[in-house]
């Protein structure tokens, strides 16, 4: 199982290939980001570890970068920046997680089989119905060439009916997978979501594809 350490500080790289080496993967190592960049293209990994600060094009750029081009290859930034901010950016550049130096060897190798994991469960990337798709790893929703911009709360809605596309699902399952278990279900907050993003899915476009089936639940299909 192929991993690329990108590290510019020697002993922490050399830490990183011996450690993950003995451990049974395939270590390549660099220790700037356009070289990372080069590798990148040339070749494919299964998981990136990638330092914040390197010399070049900085790990937070080139994750940017990767994202952009729609390389879905899993990034743990592994870095010495440890702010709250610092987290949050890279997470919302598209870093599959975050473990701030020094950290835990034990702690690493369960972070990347956890990461593993998910990549290896996960057949496709990219859910889709007709023209509408949504793409876990980008969060990016596409309807008929249109980029559209869900909240939170949206976007997991539109997830989860996508996931069950073409299956009728209750306001009860929605409530659970969406919101807290324990959420009111008499309440109308589904109906209101439901709204909300049929005006943005379904309302601009012929093809509706949000359905209600009354006295059931909801169902994401193209018109009949």
């Amino acid at each position: 199982m192929p991993i690329l350490v990108v590290e510019d500080e020697v002993r922490v790289r050399a830490f990183l290939e011996r450690g993950l080496g003995e451990e049974g993967f395939q270590v390549r190592a660099c220790s700037t980001g356009d070289e990372a960049q080069e590798l990148l293209r040339e070749g494919r990994f299964d998981l990136v570890l990638l330092d914040w600060m390197i010399p070049g094009l900085s790990g937070l750029d080139l994750l940017l970068a990767l994202r952009a081009r729609q390389d879905i290859t899993p990034v743990l930034m592994l870095t010495a920046r440890d702010a709250v901010a610092d987290r949050i950016a890279a997470l919302n550049a598209g870093a599959d997680d975050y473990l701030v130096k020094p950290f835990s060897f034990e702690e690493l190798l369960a972070r990347i089989r956890a990461i593993l994991r998910r990549v290896s469960g996960r057949a496709s990337p990219v859910l889709s119905h007709g023209d509408l798709s949504l793409d876990p790893v980008t969060r990016k929703v596409v309807r008929g060439g249109v980029t559209l911009a869900l909240t939170a709360r949206e976007y997991a809605l539109l997830h989860f009916l996508l996931e069950h596309s073409g299956e009728v699902v209750s306001r009860t399952r929605i409530v659970q997978a969406v919101w807290d278990h324990d959420f009111e279900t008499f309440s109308n907050v589904v109906e209101v979501y439901i709204r909300y993003l049929r005006a943005k899915v379904d309302a601009p476009f012929p093809d509706k594809l949000i359905h209600t089936v009354r006295g059931v639940g909801y169902v994401l299909r193209s018109q009949e």
